[in-house]
């Protein structure tokens, strides 16, 4: 019988610098997390991204996913409006950390987040539909497919599409036996 590791989202510290630039200048899933053209990244410009995240007048909030005391990856809101109360889910993963629900309880973790403390009525995020675990992993916390983008990635040599998820307080209220609101 295997276990759910405990999972913990916790601020960034220096820490945990090259764990997580070696996640973010990994390209073999460079696509995945972002829309950017892969290329390689210094550990300056990762630094520099970082600095920028912190200052992002769009709201960003960023945690480092830790599971027995080491950082395995990031999980944050960013894009956030105020006025409409939503703003849009990002995560990042080791390789080590993938299929093992330690993403799934991320997710779960930032959605409390987001709705509890953050007071959003709407989280949505992007994903390519080629990762089938990543949309059945959102899918287990209560996101829907919203809609899909045709050809709008390019990702290893051919488009892909891109497929838009949300999920609404309400909806993830109900899961959860809360108030919606």
């Amino acid at each position: 019988m295997s276990t759910q590791p405990a999972v913990t989202l916790r601020a960034r510290t220096e820490d945990d610098f090259e764990v997580l630039y070696a996640m973010s200048a990994e390209l073999d899933t460079w696509e995945e997390r972002g829309p950017r053209r892969p290329a390689a990244l210094t550990r300056e410009e990762y630094r520099a991204r970082i600095a920028a995240a912190v200052t992002d007048p769009d709201g960003t909030i960023l945690f480092v996913i830790e599971v027995d005391g080491e950082p395995v990856g990031t999980v944050g809101l960013f894009g956030i409006d105020e006025l409409a109360r939503h703003g849009e889910m990002g995560i990042a993963l080791v390789p080590s950390a993938r299929g093992r629900g330690i993403g799934t309880e991320a997710v779960r973790q930032i959605l409390e987040f987001g709705f509890v403390r953050g007071n959003l009525r709407r989280v949505h995020l992007e994903v390519i539909a080629s990762n089938a675990a990543a949309i059945r992993a959102y899918e287990k916390v209560g996101f829907v497919v919203e809609g899909r983008q045709r050809e709008h990635a390019w990702v290893r040599g051919h488009y892909e599409d891109m497929v838009r998820m949300g999920v609404l307080r309400a909806e993830w209220a109900a899961g959860r036996q809360l108030p919606p609101e």
